[in-house]
Protein backbone atom coordinates (compact mmCIF):
# COMPACT_ATOMS: atom_id res chain seq x y z
CA UNK A 1 0.00 0.00 0.00
CA UNK A 2 1.32 3.39 -0.97
CA UNK A 3 0.27 6.75 0.49
CA UNK A 4 1.69 9.73 -1.09
CA UNK A 5 0.86 13.43 -2.00
CA UNK A 6 2.43 13.17 -4.91
CA UNK A 7 1.92 10.18 -7.29
CA UNK A 8 4.33 9.05 -10.14
CA UNK A 9 4.24 11.62 -13.06
CA UNK A 10 1.71 9.40 -15.06
CA UNK A 11 -0.65 8.47 -12.47
CA UNK A 12 -0.24 12.95 -11.83
CA UNK A 13 -1.52 13.09 -15.45
CA UNK A 14 -4.19 10.76 -15.02
CA UNK A 15 -5.27 12.27 -11.81
CA UNK A 16 -5.44 15.85 -13.43
CA UNK A 17 -7.55 14.51 -15.90
CA UNK A 18 -10.12 13.03 -12.83
CA UNK A 19 -9.90 16.13 -11.35
CA UNK A 20 -11.07 18.25 -14.43
CA UNK A 21 -13.50 15.64 -15.43
CA UNK A 22 -15.26 16.25 -11.85
CA UNK A 23 -15.90 19.62 -12.82
CA UNK A 24 -18.37 18.64 -15.08
CA UNK A 25 -20.16 16.73 -12.15
CA UNK A 26 -24.01 16.86 -12.38
CA UNK A 27 -24.41 16.30 -8.30
CA UNK A 28 -27.47 18.58 -7.55
CA UNK A 29 -28.59 16.19 -4.71
CA UNK A 30 -25.47 15.17 -2.84
CA UNK A 31 -23.28 17.79 -4.23
CA UNK A 32 -20.23 15.45 -4.16
CA UNK A 33 -18.31 15.97 -7.32
CA UNK A 34 -16.03 13.03 -8.98
CA UNK A 35 -13.77 12.88 -11.67
CA UNK A 36 -12.65 9.16 -12.69
CA UNK A 37 -9.84 8.66 -15.50
CA UNK A 38 -8.70 5.74 -17.11
CA UNK A 39 -5.55 4.97 -19.24
CA UNK A 40 -5.97 1.86 -22.00
CA UNK A 41 -3.28 -0.41 -22.40
CA UNK A 42 -4.24 1.38 -26.18
CA UNK A 43 -2.93 4.42 -24.86
CA UNK A 44 -6.42 6.26 -24.67
CA UNK A 45 -7.45 7.95 -22.14
CA UNK A 46 -11.13 8.28 -21.19
CA UNK A 47 -12.69 10.61 -18.50
CA UNK A 48 -16.48 10.52 -16.75
CA UNK A 49 -18.16 11.87 -13.75
CA UNK A 50 -20.87 11.31 -11.75
CA UNK A 51 -24.63 11.76 -12.67
CA UNK A 52 -27.23 12.26 -9.94
CA UNK A 53 -31.07 11.34 -10.49
CA UNK A 54 -33.34 12.50 -8.09
CA UNK A 55 -34.33 8.67 -8.14
CA UNK A 56 -30.90 8.20 -6.72
CA UNK A 57 -30.57 4.08 -7.92
CA UNK A 58 -30.61 5.41 -11.31
CA UNK A 59 -27.29 7.36 -10.09
CA UNK A 60 -24.05 6.30 -11.91
CA UNK A 61 -20.88 6.98 -10.40
CA UNK A 62 -17.59 8.51 -12.47
CA UNK A 63 -15.56 5.18 -12.84
CA UNK A 64 -18.94 3.31 -14.52
CA UNK A 65 -19.14 6.79 -16.30
CA UNK A 66 -15.53 6.28 -17.87
CA UNK A 67 -15.92 2.40 -18.35
CA UNK A 68 -18.88 2.52 -20.20
CA UNK A 69 -17.48 5.67 -22.46
CA UNK A 70 -14.04 3.42 -22.70
CA UNK A 71 -16.37 0.69 -23.74
CA UNK A 72 -18.57 2.78 -26.34
CA UNK A 73 -15.47 4.47 -27.92
CA UNK A 74 -13.60 1.62 -27.93
CA UNK A 75 -15.43 -1.44 -27.91
CA UNK A 76 -15.75 -4.44 -25.48
CA UNK A 77 -12.20 -5.44 -26.06
CA UNK A 78 -10.44 -3.12 -23.80
CA UNK A 79 -8.09 -3.20 -20.89
CA UNK A 80 -7.68 -0.69 -18.44
CA UNK A 81 -3.96 -0.38 -17.25
CA UNK A 82 -4.50 2.86 -14.67
CA UNK A 83 -7.38 4.62 -13.24
CA UNK A 84 -7.32 7.83 -10.77
CA UNK A 85 -10.16 9.43 -9.10
CA UNK A 86 -10.89 12.33 -7.73
CA UNK A 87 -13.11 14.89 -6.36
CA UNK A 88 -14.06 18.73 -5.87
CA UNK A 89 -14.72 18.05 -1.83
CA UNK A 90 -11.35 17.55 -0.44
CA UNK A 91 -13.08 13.69 1.00
CA UNK A 92 -11.51 10.20 1.09
CA UNK A 93 -13.63 8.52 -1.61
CA UNK A 94 -12.09 4.63 -2.93
CA UNK A 95 -14.18 3.41 -5.58
CA UNK A 96 -16.89 1.71 -4.51
CA UNK A 97 -17.92 -1.78 -4.83
CA UNK A 98 -20.36 -1.24 -7.32
CA UNK A 99 -17.48 0.63 -9.58
CA UNK A 100 -14.84 -2.04 -8.16
CA UNK A 101 -16.72 -5.26 -9.91
CA UNK A 102 -17.72 -3.38 -12.92
CA UNK A 103 -13.79 -2.60 -13.24
CA UNK A 104 -13.07 -5.99 -12.71
CA UNK A 105 -14.05 -7.23 -16.12
CA UNK A 106 -12.10 -5.15 -18.10
CA UNK A 107 -8.99 -4.09 -15.80
CA UNK A 108 -5.99 -5.64 -15.81
CA UNK A 109 -4.92 -7.04 -12.13
CA UNK A 110 -1.97 -4.84 -11.15
CA UNK A 111 -3.70 -1.48 -12.62
CA UNK A 112 -3.09 1.38 -10.21
CA UNK A 113 -5.92 2.34 -8.70
CA UNK A 114 -5.52 6.11 -7.53
CA UNK A 115 -8.29 7.74 -5.32
CA UNK A 116 -8.31 10.65 -2.24
CA UNK A 117 -7.60 9.07 1.13
CA UNK A 118 -7.79 10.30 4.51
CA UNK A 119 -4.22 12.13 4.52
CA UNK A 120 -3.67 12.83 1.16
CA UNK A 121 -4.08 10.00 -2.02
CA UNK A 122 -3.53 5.94 -1.87
CA UNK A 123 -2.97 3.69 -4.91
CA UNK A 124 -2.95 0.55 -4.66
CA UNK A 125 -3.34 -2.60 -7.86
CA UNK A 126 -6.36 -2.96 -8.15
CA UNK A 127 -5.96 -6.71 -7.04
CA UNK A 128 -5.77 -5.68 -3.48
CA UNK A 129 -9.01 -3.25 -3.40
CA UNK A 130 -11.02 -6.27 -4.94
CA UNK A 131 -9.17 -9.39 -4.22
CA UNK A 132 -12.22 -11.28 -4.72
CA UNK A 133 -14.63 -10.52 -7.55
CA UNK A 134 -17.99 -11.81 -8.15
CA UNK A 135 -16.59 -14.77 -11.48
CA UNK A 136 -18.91 -17.11 -13.39
CA UNK A 137 -15.92 -18.81 -14.45
CA UNK A 138 -16.64 -22.50 -13.08
CA UNK A 139 -13.04 -24.17 -11.34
Amino acid sequence: MTLTNSPEPALENLLKQARQAAFHSYSPYSGFRVGAALKLTNGEIVTGTNVENISYGLTICAERSALVAAVSQFGPGIRIEAVAVANLNNAASPPCGACRQMLSEFILPDAPVIFPAADGSRTLPFSAILPHAFDMKLK
